[in-house]
């Protein structure tokens, strides 16, 4: 079940990056039920360029608190105008979209993020920490400062890092790293960033015959399958990112 609900923001942590952390709960409502992997479309406000809502995937879900984090990376005028928000401003959100991952019955996860896709794989690595599993976490990024976001890893996961100038971690790109070397010790990867590392990453699984699940952020706009602006092509046909995605096997997408 999805809503159009009003939050309110409460925080706004921003990075050495241009990236930023959106604490947020919803207006005299408690929390739809979530899954890691899903993702929200947010209405920009007061802005005459960016009238189509922003897909942005959950960072995180306290239900405790009734509190949901938002990562969003500035790319344009409306992650941008967002990032201007304040305490107690009040954004409108749909949610939850999309599918997301799947977790029964795994043992030991990989899980491996990249730019924005770093958010999904916090709030998949939390609900891992639920059931009592800590999981191997690596982070990829061309520099130090774009990792900042890493630190909320540090506690909850066996964390790996690589950058491309060497500033943090192993030097070079995400499947460069070491960890592949032991890719067979894993029961499933899941991955979400880049196309072209989330495209190694699947062939590194594949090559080991380990399952990949893979979150896609192809370009949406409705987050309802209507305006086909999503659509990936399958090993079943085509189909659209927002509802049968994000998340899918690497082994469905034909372009994997």
């Amino acid at each position: 079940m999805k809503e159009v609900i009003d939050f309110r923001v409460l925080k706004i942590e921003h990075f050495e990056s241009e990236d930023y952390l959106l604490d947020i709960t919803p207006v005299g409502k408690s929390l739809l039920a979530c899954k890691p992997g899903q993702f929200v479309n947010i209405l920009i406000e007061d802005s005459p360029t960016t009238f189509l809502r922003r897909p942005i995937s959950i960072g995180d879900i306290d239900e405790q608190k009734n509190t949901m984090s938002l990562y969003i990376k500035q790319v344009g005028g409306g992650t941008r105008k967002l990032a201007t928000l304040k305490k107690n401003d009040i954004v409108n959100i749909i949610y939850p979209l999309g599918n997301g991952f799947t977790s029964q019955d795994i043992q030991s996860p990989l899980l491996v993020g990249g730019g924005t896709g770093m958010a999904p794989m916090l709030y998949l690595c939390k609900h891992f920490n639920k059931l009592n599993i800590k999981p191997h976490v690596l982070l990829g990024g061309r520099t130090k400062a774009a990792l900042s976001f890493g630190k909320c890893f540090s506690d909850i996961a066996h964390l790996h890092i690589t950058t491309e100038d060497g500033s943090l971690g192993e030097k070079g790109v995400v499947t460069s790293h070491s960890i592949f070397q032991e890719i067979s010790t894993f029961d499933r990867v899941y991955t979400c960033g880049p196309s072209a590392m989330m495209k190694a990453v699947a062939q590194k699984a594949e090559a080991a015959r380990i399952p990949c699940e893979v979150s896609l952020e192809n370009t949406m706009a409705c987050g309802f399958g209507v305006c086909l602006c999503c659509v990936t092509s399958t090993t079943t046909g085509n189909r659209c990112v927002c509802t049968e995605g994000p998340v899918f096997l690497s082994t469905e997408l034909t372009e994997f």
